[in-house]
């Protein structure tokens, strides 16, 4: 992929010194071989995703961009900031995620709601992360252990029908396959809590941020396990002060969430979890995390009225084209890239 990665890369510095895609690169990237193979890569998710969830009886929604309960709010261990807009005089936000609106539509559709729709961040974008990318979501009826081997299958089904719909373009870019076909293969998916990840890494301070009520793996981190322990491998049940109110307590003592990270690739590729079943949990948690409860009003009111336990995930899509194509930069898996503050054309 050297000769492609040029134009990939090709970038400017904006006035302020931000990454900034070049003016003409929307025109430079029309006859190049990578961007045919991204858009093939699109449909693949979009369709394939579509099939799986079908023959699940999961259903779609049709759901607003807009909210005004984000699904990462500014809590004690919350790493995601929102990215706020002004609707004619109404302060509202951006859909970081539509998990709380999957979770209503359990309540409608007993199988599960899905969705495949862009997610907006407000924090900087970097080699890893994007103001705007797109989001595979799916919330179903279960716990943890449910929506865990749902993703498994999940990641499965896609990295076989890339083998079988674009394996002989990504060769073509000589991108290896071996990986797909890893992931394709395998049948146990290695797992260990974040406490033996910590024991693992040893002290390694690179790799763990300890903020004294909850710890979280840094990128180094997650690359140290995906090296040494396994390619692809969850994590699990985090320190609850790490991971936002909304994840069930996996204990009484309220120091463990119920919930699991699947890395591969540059790192986190998924996030999943269990949720709370009724409101009093989901008002103590926002209590726990220091949260107020105005915004989440409505979805403690649905917990109270209709109790439901439900597990869900979320899937970047870009990090998964970056994990099949072997690429080091997120930014360049957009046909038409987004930065906050910065105008882009087209």
């Amino acid at each position: 992929m050297r000769e492609v990665e040029g134009i990939l890369t090709s970038f400017h510095r904006s006035p302020h010194g931000r990454w900034c895609p070049a003016p003409d690169r929307f025109l430079r990237i029309v006859d190049q071989p990578m961007y045919r193979t991204l858009v093939d890569l699109q449909d693949l998710v979009t369709t394939a995703t579509s099939h799986f969830w079908r023959d699940r009886g999961v259903k779609a929604l049709h759901l607003p961009i807009t909210t005004d309960s984000v699904s990462s709010p500014m809590g004690l261990g919350s790493d995601s900031s929102p990215v706020e807009i002004d609707l004619f005089g109404q302060r509202t936000y951006l859909a970081d995620s539509m998990q709380f609106m999957l979770e209503y539509g359990c309540r409608l559709s007993p199988e599960g709601a899905w969705y495949l729709m862009p997610s907006f961040r407000g924090e900087e974008a970097d080699a890893t992360h994007l103001n705007q990318f797109f989001h595979s979501e799916a919330e179903i009826q279960g716990g943890l252990d449910d929506v865990v081997c749902t993703v498994e299958s999940y990641v499965r089904m896609l990295a076989t029908t890339v083998l079988v719909e674009c394996g002989k373009q990504l060769e073509s870019l000589a991108v290896p396959l071996a990986h797909i076909e890893h992931m394709a293969g395998l049948d146990d998916f290695p797992r260990m809590t974040l406490d033996e990840a910590v024991d693992y890494l040893d002290g390694d301070p690179l790799a763990v941020r300890d903020f004294g009520q909850w710890r979280s793996l840094t990128r180094h981190g997650e690359r140290r396990l995906l090296d040494e322990v396994s390619p692809v491998l969850w994590v699990t049940h985090f320190d609850h002060l790490s991971v936002p109110f909304y994840q069930a307590y996996a204990a009484p003592d309220r120091r463990k969430a119920l919930n699991a990270d699947l890395l591969f690739g540059i790192g986190e590729v998924v996030g999943a979890g269990e949720r709370h079943v009724t409101g009093e949990q989901c008002r103590s948690a926002l209590a726990h995390h220091s949260v107020s409860e105005d915004a989440y009003r409505w979805y403690v009111d649905m917990k109270d009225a209709i109790p439901m336990r439900t597990s869900g995930f979320g899937m970047g899509v870009e990090r998964w084209f970056m994990w099949v194509l072997g690429h080091s930069d997120i930014r360049d898996l957009q046909l038409a890239p987004r930065l906050n503050g910065i105008p882009l054309a087209p």
